[in-house]
């Protein structure tokens, strides 16, 4: 019996459960392989929505703020916005700044599923991934901190709904890890994906940050998508206490490289993020008692 049922899981699929603890609306958006029963739908406060996927699916969700629909579903978002012009993405992408929960399933109930929150295209909201059932790590991820709040001028999107990557703003190669950057040993965190890191150590800062921002998963019965998750809540499994630590270390990191350079900070914007990195260092000492 238990054989049979485990089958009976892998034929069907994956579900994704997708909450909205936000206090607004969120249209959550989604491009994947084979496409799943809907691209995109409106999420209001408090609702939650779940979705199957096959074995195998390979795809991303993210969550779309700021939008105006029409009684016929057409309308635009001020942050990811798929530039389909309706509610369904209908295969089309999301415009960056957005975050992104990125998933390839595993082809069976055997194989593992791999998944991450990514900030390689900017951050426009808080996000999670919850994992239920499953084996071999099922970690939570996501980024719970509000980066639009500490996001550098220069990377800010109009009221700061949203925070640019480094690379979609300057779109250089040591930025973007292309050209000669194009390898984990040459393209190396930078002063702006220290910043994201700090504040979300789990998710993508840049496009080789591998090693502490992919996560795998092996029979997961359900993957929550949570926007907006609360620091209380009782399903993010890590502590704030480890990641101010991690997030200290981080810093301290980058501060040492900042002065120990024979060149003085002058550049107006630096210095802005250097003080803003100074203030998070200051308040982090004071958030460890959370419960993330």
């Amino acid at each position: 019996m238990h054989c049979y049922l485990l089958t009976i899981v892998g034929v069907m699929g994956t579900t994704f459960t997708f909450s909205n603890r936000c206090d607004y609306t969120v249209w959550p958006g989604i491009l994947g392989t084979p496409a799943l029963d809907t691209t995109g739908f409106e999420l209001s406060k408090g609702r939650s929505r779940t979705l199957q996927a096959p074995p195998g699916w390979s795809g991303r969700f993210w969550g779309r703020t700021g939008c105006n629909f029409d009684e016929s579903g057409h309308g635009t978002c001020a942050t990811g916005d798929c530039g389909s012009g309706q509610i369904e993405c209908n295969g089309a992408g999301s415009a960056p700044p957005a975050t992104l929960a990125e998933f390839t399933l595993g082809s069976g109930t055997a194989t593992q599923d791999f998944y991450d929150v990514s900030l390689v295209d900017g951050y426009n909201i808080q996000m999670i991934v919850d994992v239920s059932g499953g084996t071999g790590g099922c970690a939570t991820t996501g980024c719970v901190d509000d980066l639009n709040r500490r996001c550098p001028s220069e990377l800010r999107v109009g009221d700061g709904g949203g925070c640019k990557s480094a690379c979609e703003m300057f779109g250089t190669p040591e930025y973007c890890c292309k050209g000669d950057f194009d390898s984990p040993a040459a393209c190396r965190p930078t002063a702006y994906s220290e910043l994201f890191k700090s504040a979300c150590p789990k998710s993508y800062s840049y496009a080789y940050d591998d090693a502490t921002s992919t996560f795998t998963c092996t029979g997961a019965d359900d993957y929550a998508i949570v926007f907006c998750p609360s620091l209380h809540s009782g399903s993010i499994k890590w502590k704030a206490s480890n990641v101010s630590q991690d997030s200290l270390n981080a810093l301290l990191d980058l501060y040492a490289r900042l002065a120990s350079s024979s060149q003085v900070v002058t550049n107006s914007c630096l210095i802005n993020l250097m003080f803003g990195l100074a203030v998070y260092v200051i308040s982090v000492w004071h958030t460890s008692h959370f419960i993330l």
